[in-house]
């Protein structure tokens, strides 16, 4: 009997402890080398799968898995869709290493072209632990985590994370569990209570909160459904906080039912080379009771393109409307802020727009847009290598940030959105972190300024994971 060891080597893992999901690792593709016609055209049966090495996991949880490997019908289309079971088993984050190894069948019934297929797995540990790091939209946070990965054998995962941080403080606890079959289909409930300092609002913030959600794709997109429970407790952070966010402190409660739409062709969020993203999200709060009543609605474009000697050049575009319900004004926790290194370059974090003695109070509708043009370093230094990491960085930024009157029609909206334009433009480096975070250094020149905005002329340091 002849052994067919696939070469399906292991891709390097640094998860599922560090959280890599399987859409970061990029599968290597199988050449057809012509040497390989030889199998090509020799029919095969596959006539068992093996899955050894299960400890708590379900059996039947696997079937949907592999069942695509029994229609392959030559050696070549054998070791193709093992690959893809493999793939499929590695995203379930409940397996730690997935080997797989091609057999001629055995047995007393055992066909002269017959095949068995066996995957090798090793299952995560009951518990695992992980310590890392996160940067967020310029802040940073220690993150310490503990999971229950398959707590009941069908690839659910229990979470338990706390993260303290420069500006935010966290612990939540939440419940995943996905459909057998169809990973994509699965909710998830969570319990968290943030809190959050926000210097150029005078505000602090604390969050205690329940929230359910599902999620599940529809032809090219990613759907989720949302409910959520958050008691708010609003505070001011220093004695000259204006009277303005004085008079927003104290306890409020929301519960609110949201959905959002992606559609996400990108080949890497952190920096693309290709593909585009569009992201809708809308957010209705008041009707399932707590006393904040809002709709808000919000969108994310963007485009990516490569052009000539390995440069790409990117578009995006953002926008949001926050329009109240009832007679109550929206709350400073729900509006929107612009400005900083991760949306308008060149003004200081989340300083722009409507403020009331020098705090920032938020605006409820803005738009925000940006083109780059990501090049190589010159000299292309450690090209293959380090080197590649960096992008030179050039970059176009405009936007605004107001309150509008909503006696008034859309004609008047629109006006007041397009007058007192803010918008910078400059260059940099921009550095990218594996798949999780990128950090910019740029020098920024910040125009059309108005009165009460905070500008940061010169160098800017960014870091984050979501940049205009």
């Amino acid at each position: 009997s002849h052994t067919v060891h696939a070469s399906l080597d292991p891709l390097p893992m640094q998860g599922p402890e560090l959280g890599v999901q399987a859409d970061d690792i990029e599968a290597p593709e199988i050449e057809q080398e012509p040497k390989q016609e030889v199998l090509e055209n020799k029919d095969v049966v596959v006539q068992r799968v093996h899955v050894d090495g299960l400890g708590r996991t379900k059996e039947d949880l696997l079937t949907y898995e592999i069942a695509e490997v029994f229609r392959a019908k030559n050696l070549i289309d054998v070791m193709r869709k093992s690959h893809e079971a493999r793939q499929k088993l590695l995203r379930l984050g409940i397996f730690r290493k997935v080997e797989v190894v091609i057999d001629t069948s055995r047995g007393t019934d055992a066909l002269p072209n017959g095949l068995d297929v066996t995957f090798e797995v090793t299952e995560l540990r009951r518990m695992t632990g992980s310590y890392n790091t996160m940067v967020g939209n310029n802040e940073g946070s220690m993150v310490l985590g503990l999971k229950l990965p398959n707590v009941l054998g069908r690839a659910e995962k229990l979470t338990f994370q706390f993260s303290y941080g420069t500006k935010e403080t966290s612990y939540g606890l939440s419940f995943f569990k996905p459909q057998p079959g169809h990973f994509e289909r699965n909710i998830s409930l969570n319990v968290y209570k943030v809190t959050g300092q926000f210097p150029w609002s005078s505000l602090r913030e604390t969050d205690r909160g329940v929230s359910a959600e599902l999620s599940f794709p529809v032809w090219k997109t990613n759907q989720t459904l949302k409910w959520e429970g958050v008691w708010r407790e609003l505070g001011c952070l220093a004695r000259t906080a204006s009277f303005a966010v004085r008079e927003e402190s104290g306890h409020s409660l929301k519960s609110s039912l949201s959905h959002a739409m992606v559609i996400d062709t990108r080949n890497s969020s952190i920096l693309p080379r290709k593909g585009g993203l569009l992201k809708i999200h809308q957010e209705l709060a008041g009707y399932t009771g707590g006393d904040a009543s809002f709709l808000k609605e919000d969108f994310e474009i963007q485009l990516n393109k490569t052009l000539f000697w390995d440069s790409v050049l990117s578009a995006s575009l953002w926008g949001g409307l926050l329009l109240p319900i009832g007679d109550k004004p929206t709350s400073i926790a729900d509006r929107f802020y612009l400005g900083g290194p991760t949306s308008i370059r060149g003004f200081s974090m989340y300083s722009m727009g409507p403020q009331s003695e020098g705090d920032y109070l938020g605006g409820e509708a803005y738009w925000a847009g940006g083109l780059h043009l990501y090049t190589p370093l010159p000299f292309r230094p450690g090209r293959g290598g380090f080197g590649d990491l960096f992008r030179t960085h050039f970059f176009l930024n405009a936007g605004n940030l107001c309150n509008l009157n909503y006696g008034e029609g859309p004609q008047a909206h629109l006006k007041k959105l397009a007058e007192c334009i803010r918008w910078s433009y400059g260059l940099g480096i921009v550095l990218r972190l594996g798949n999780i975070a990128r950090l910019e250094l740029n020098y920024c020149i910040p125009m059309g300024v108005q009165s009460g905005d905070r500008i940061c002329d010169g160098v800017q340091f960014g870091a984050g994971i979501r940049f205009l």
